[in-house]
């Protein structure tokens, strides 16, 4: 007798996934980078010097260096920050995880309740949103501009809140190059952002997983930084190396003190973030970070250029798109009647992937006609071919843009 284990299955599973069917020619989604930018040989070359150096450390969990991870890997997180983004830690308020989406697990688990509510960026990381409506968790999106989360929005939603006896748990930001709209928010905002959060007695969840990559090369103090600078004890924050190395290496990290950390090394209940990945990067990191970044930078400006001619090129003034400080995506408004859902749909259809604006919002109906596109891992020449590609199949689908005599393009 055959036993079919599906029948045992639980009951409240998400949809299954679908076997892959490899990569579309033209994909303009995810978080993906530059395979040509990988340093594979520094790497190489880095893992190989530590292992003869430090191997034997493989017989034990977390390499013998406690539970936080790695040492000399949080010593480095800890002196960058410190130069880059001014903010005063020591490698003891550094937990290396399994990439920022475990960082977003361990906050939310060590925080949150079914039921509690959190405040969010209007346009924000569709995971972010994904992980607390597992949970059972309200967000309330806040409105964007050119310079991050608007405060007055953000302090009428404190104070509607609070006449409804509500304090969020946290107010999640992407403070410097903020996903999916590429803005860095003045050092002014951020401080206002801790007044109201002390005001109205709430903590902030600080994710600047896209912060090395800012096109001037210069970054603003972390709000974390200007928490502390104020005597507060306020902000979570966290970080990976997805963008600024790779993202198959899932590195990422949380900084707190050890109130916060000390409850979360009990959540981490994988045994240990990998630790070959975790020893390379440190190695690598020792000598060619800085010059390593720099020249990514400047490769992902050249195709956030030819991006943005591109969409002009071919959508026209049907397409509003703000450039990016940074980072890795451009956020792109169409016109009312294009359905971004049902443009996925079509163009996935014909080897074009695009992010559909309902997915990176917190009010998906209001964002239909939005995409996020992801110019890091496509090269400028599919950039190019991909994004005419893509005008052809939203005027097929919704006549935008117009075509002249209504003639398709070849």
């Amino acid at each position: 007798m055959t036993f079919d284990y599906t029948s045992i299955f639980r009951d409240d599973l998400p949809a299954a996934a679908v076997p892959f069917g490899g990569a579309p020619k033209y994909n303009f989604i995810g978080g993906n980078m530059d395979p040509e930018n990988v340093p594979v040989a520094g790497l190489t070359d880095a893992l190989t010097a530590v292992l003869a150096r430090e191997g034997k450390d493989l017989a034990f969990y977390n390499l013998g260096t406690g539970a936080l991870g790695y040492k000399p890997l949080r010593e480095f997180i800890a002196r960058t920050l410190k130069r880059k983004a001014a903010m005063d830690i020591t490698p003891d308020n550094v937990l290396i995880t399994s990439g920022s989406l475990q960082c977003l697990d361990l906050i939310n688990d060590l925080l949150l309740n079914d039921g509690d509510t959190v405040i969010i960026e209007e346009a924000t990381y569709g995971g972010a949103m994904t992980k607390l409506s597992a949970m059972g968790v309200n967000y309330i999106g806040t409105k964007l501009d050119d310079g991050g989360i608007c405060m007055q929005t953000l302090e009428d939603n404190l104070k509607r809140l609070k006449d409804q006896g509500v304090t969020p748990k946290y107010i999640y930001a992407i403070p410097t190059i903020q996903n999916p709209t590429g803005t860095v928010m003045p050092i002014e905002r951020r401080q206002r952002l801790l007044e109201l959060a002390d005001e109205y007695g709430v903590a902030v969840f600080e994710d600047d997983c896209y912060a090395d990559l800012v096109w001037s090369g210069e970054r603003p103090p972390a709000i974390y930084a200007l928490d502390q600078q104020a005597g507060g004890r306020r902000v979570l924050y966290c970080g990976t190396f997805s963008k600024s190395i790779a993202p198959a290496l899932r590195i990422g990290y949380i900084v707190a003190d050890w109130a916060a950390l000390g409850q979360m090394v009990p959540l981490k209940k994988d045994g240990g973030t990998g630790a070959l990945a975790q020893m390379a990067l440190a190695e690598f990191f020792n000598n060619q970070f800085d010059d390593y970044v720099a020249a990514s930078t400047k490769s992902l400006k050249e195709k956030h250029d030819v991006m943005l001619e591109a969409l002009a090129s071919e959508f026209g003034t049907t397409a509003e798109v703000q450039p990016a400080a940074g980072g890795i995506f451009l956020w792109i408004t169409l016109p009312d009647n294009v359905d971004t859902m049902k443009l996925f749909q079509a163009a996935n259809a014909d080897g074009v992937a695009i992010n559909p604006g309902p997915e990176w919002t917190a009010d998906g109906k209001a964002n239909i006609h939005k995409m996020r596109l992801c110019f890091g891992s496509a090269s400028i020449d599919d950039i190019r071919t991909g994004v005419a590609k893509l005008a052809d199949i939203c005027h097929r689908e919704f006549g935008v843009p117009v075509r002249s005599g209504n003639v398709e393009r070849n």
